[in-house]
């Protein structure tokens, strides 16, 4: 039986254990479409998964990877033929079902989008999963009805993938960006992305208030914890602001004070679930609204071999922008 590189993630007596092997193709998992496996990329869950950080694992042996990109080889799905480009993210890939760190993947067909036309395999995943996350928090936004008119918007973990491209973004479609960073040496990184305004995240990382001073009308978080309470206790009245990450603690130490004094709405997004019909929105708007130029500034490759030594340097913030994975 054939056999594939592929990072392989096993239980050991004590946590977790990964390297880069050769998985059998007798181990994939069922799904009706196979992908000979292009374009992958490093994401903060995977790193928390190959560091053994955190349970994100929940089956073994797992291949990690949670987003690829790639040409479909076997297909029995009905939307799908062999030679279609398509892309994949999240469905618990990498967690539960064998993920994208190898050269094939076999998954249902019911979770990939087509690649935008206009789009190489390469830049979806230079987009990858904390691109589209940054779009879907886009779109929450805008469909809570938020406008540049309305003020300007904050970034916080602003250098890292999910706040570079969601800067890019915003910038692009009118909106001034305040991006807040712990690192100051990115200031130019980030008022080059289109950040009009940077301030150091010691400034929401103290006790919330239950209301303090409006200074946005929304805003994109990707790190929660104390950060989020202060972003929501400085949101003007009727703002938004999309939650999407937890580097910075799962916890929420606010009121209710911004949500039934100021009218705050606070809009969950998740990316791993997200119905098929917005995941292919996302696609569309990331392959029309964000500027290439841009993302190949904030972006490098790496090959499959190197990706484990990237694990401890996504979760200590050391990852600026995006990493994109060669894996044929």
């Amino acid at each position: 039986m054939a056999t594939f590189k592929a990072i392989r993630i096993d239980k050991a007596d004590k946590g977790t254990t990964a390297a880069l092997t050769q998985f059998d193709e007798a181990e994939l998992m069922d799904g009706d479409v196979t992908v000979a496996v292009e374009w992958s990329t490093v994401n903060y869950k995977d790193g928390l998964a190959i560091a053994g950080k955190a349970p994100v694992v929940r089956r073994f042996p797992m291949i990690a990877g949670i987003d690829f990109a790639g040409t479909v080889t076997q297909s029995s799905h009905p939307d799908w033929k062999a030679g279609d480009k398509v892309v994949a993210n999240g469905w618990g890939m990498g967690e539960t079902h064998l993920g994208a760190y190898a050269e094939k993947a076999r998954v249902p067909g019911d979770w990939l989008v087509r690649l935008p036309a206009n789009m190489s395999a390469r830049d979806a995943m230079a987009i990858g999963t904390a691109g589209y996350t940054a779009m879907l928090s886009v779109l929450a936004l805008e469909r809570h009805g938020l406008t540049p008119d309305d003020g300007p918007v904050v970034v916080t973990g602003a250098a890292g993938g999910v706040g570079s491209v969601a800067i890019a973004l915003l910038a692009k479609l009118g909106y001034q960006v305040i991006a807040s960073t712990g690192r100051a040496a990115e200031a130019d990184y980030l008022r080059g992305l289109g950040a009009t305004e940077i301030i150091d995240r010691n400034e929401l990382s103290g006790p919330a208030k239950p209301l303090a001073k409006e200074r946005w009308a929304g805003g994109i978080d990707s790190v929660g914890s104390t950060t989020l309470a202060n972003l929501l206790s400085m949101t003007k009245y009727r703002g938004a602001i999309a939650a999407c990450g937890l580097a910075g603690g799962m916890d929420l130490p606010s009121s209710v004070a911004p949500f039934i004094l100021r009218g705050v709405c606070l809009l969950g997004i998740d990316s791993v679930m997200c119905p098929i019909a917005l995941r292919r929105t996302a696609w569309e708007r990331l392959a029309s609204d964000l500027d290439r130029g841009k993302l190949a500034e904030i972006t490098r490759e790496i090959s499959l071999d190197e990706v484990l030594a990237k694990a401890p340097e996504i979760l200590s913030g050391k990852v600026r922008g995006r990493i994109v994975v060669k894996i044929a």
